[in-house]
């Protein structure tokens, strides 16, 4: 006669087993996956190094209490504070999770890391704070609600369907979105893990009126990333004329939000998408305003902390490898993530360095 742990535990094995065999059956019959709620497993506590300043108080902080949280945000030490700004969603929450594990791990001060998450307004933004929360619990973070809605009437469709996703606009929106007590936020993609100090890169020297920092690519194609529309307009084609233009990618930015506010920078963005639904000026979705707003005139940054194109182009999504040099943050922006090709049994070789801080439960695992 069997034990009653063992009982349990066949019982257990033979209806997953059911279920696993119906779940097939209606794939094959409907010829798509069925999706298995996906859980995941909270990550270690990381603690300040000794030489860190003392900024939170952990008796009173809570991550589910948005006003506790709205007041640490506005902390007396708040300059000693590393604001990270990310958008938040249920598509993207796996790789979200990831960067926000290597932020923590690899810098001195995990604890004055402030994290502030941007969901859509549609969004069930009490399940994402869940998942942030059972993942993350000491974590410092709020969340705001972006009013997604008010974006379609602006966005002109792209080449990848991926990119006109509203949220990928809310970047333009931080300094509205966050309170003015933040002057300056690193802007972070989801698709992306660091494996360095965030701190080095939040304290990116924004001389003269630089409003951004960002790595800049000059050997890239400009040109490519406008239509013949726009460089065959005598007054389009000028707008580069006082400037030397060069590609950045959007996904890893430092903002000086006061900067931002102060010149209106948000508008300005918002003028260019007008003029695109007018007549066609560009292909891709968020980053062409951004390159027109600021191209030529950003504060440089090391390439070493955007190793992007991971994710191959924005069609096919084919394996890439790093660009030369020493790497503090691999980016898979493109079609492919990471995520995707490992669940698929199709990783490319450098998948592997995102694998370590994937907080992904396997289907069927228990809690012991």
């Amino acid at each position: 006669m069997k034990k009653p742990k063992q009982a349990i535990s066949s019982l257990i094995f033979f209806i997953s087993n059911i279920f696993l065999f119906l779940a097939t059956s209606l794939a094959t019959q409907k010829n798509h996956r069925i999706p298995i709620p996906r859980t995941f497993r909270e990550a270690p506590k990381f603690y300040n190094a000794p030489h860190c300043p003392y900024v939170f108080d952990d008796d009173t902080k809570t991550n589910d209490d948005d006003n506790k949280n709205k007041n640490n945000v506005c902390l007396s030490s708040s300059d000693k504070i590393v604001h990270v700004a990310m958008t938040l969603d249920s598509a993207y929450i796996r790789g979200s999770l990831a960067a926000i594990l290597s932020v923590l791990q690899h810098t001195s001060c995990p604890q004055n890391v402030f994290f502030h998450f941007v969901t859509a307004a549609s969004a069930s933004a009490s399940l994402l704070r869940t998942t942030i929360a059972g993942s993350f619990p000491y974590l410092n973070f709020r969340i705001y609600p972006f009013r997604d809605s008010a974006m379609a009437g602006l966005i002109s469709t792209s080449i990848r369907s991926a990119l006109d996703c509203p949220l990928n606009y809310a970047r333009s929106y931080l300094a509205d979105l966050l309170p003015p007590c933040v002057h300056r936020v690193v802007y972070l993609d989801s698709d992306l893990i660091l494996v360095d100090d965030i701190a080095k890169l939040a304290a990116t020297p924004l001389g003269g009126d630089k409003v951004l920092a960002a790595p800049e690519y000059c050997t890239a194609n400009f040109t490519s990333y406008f239509t013949p529309t726009f460089w065959s307009s005598p007054s389009l084609s000028l707008t580069f004329s006082d400037r030397k233009a060069c590609y950045f990618n959007t996904g890893v930015m430092v903002i000086d939000l006061n900067r931002w506010r102060a010149g209106d920078y948000t508008r300005k963005i918002e003028e260019w998408m007008e003029l695109q639904k007018r007549m066609r000026i560009y292909e891709l979705g968020s980053l062409p305003p951004f390159l027109l707003v600021f191209a030529g005139n950003i504060a440089p940054v090391d390439h070493r902390w955007n190793q992007h194109g991971l994710g191959g182009d924005n069609l096919r999504g084919l394996c890439r490898d790093l660009h030369p040099g020493p790497v503090s943050l691999l980016h898979w922006s493109g079609k492919g993530k990471p995520w995707a090709r490992l669940d698929a049994n199709r990783p490319c070789p450098l998948d592997a360095l995102w694998a370590p801080y994937d907080l992904l439960k396997p289907p069927f695992s228990f809690d012991s």
